[in-house]
């Protein structure tokens, strides 16, 4: 299963998509209770897309666990032509994951 979600103008830029930041969502009783909270970095820009998926790993900790646990992979991804430097002391947007 994957979601993706365009933010900003991510989808009207053409050009090279790299991966800006990872993480690993963590769920208890098939989904229904989120264990962690995890927080991915997004460009300073906000022009990026949220890719939401199970892959092998997180099938096989869901089917070994018999969904007790579950796992999703979340992945950032944004163009390399968008990349604007910081201001500096600015904190970098946060997107919290939550739900399936």
């Amino acid at each position: 299963m994957t979601t993706k979600t365009d933010v900003g103008e991510f989808r009207s830029t053409q050009s090279d998509v790299y991966t800006y930041a990872k993480g690993k969502q963590v769920y208890a009783f098939w989904g229904l209770i989120p264990l962690t909270r995890t927080k991915v970095n997004t460009p300073s820009h906000g022009s990026c897309q949220v890719v939401t998926r199970s892959n092998f790993g997180d099938f096989l900790i869901t089917g070994l666990t018999g969904g007790l646990i579950s796992t999703h992979t979340i992945k950032i991804k944004a163009n390399r032509n968008q990349q604007l430097a910081p201001s500096p002391g600015a904190p970098e947007p946060v997107i919290s994951a939550s739900g399936n």
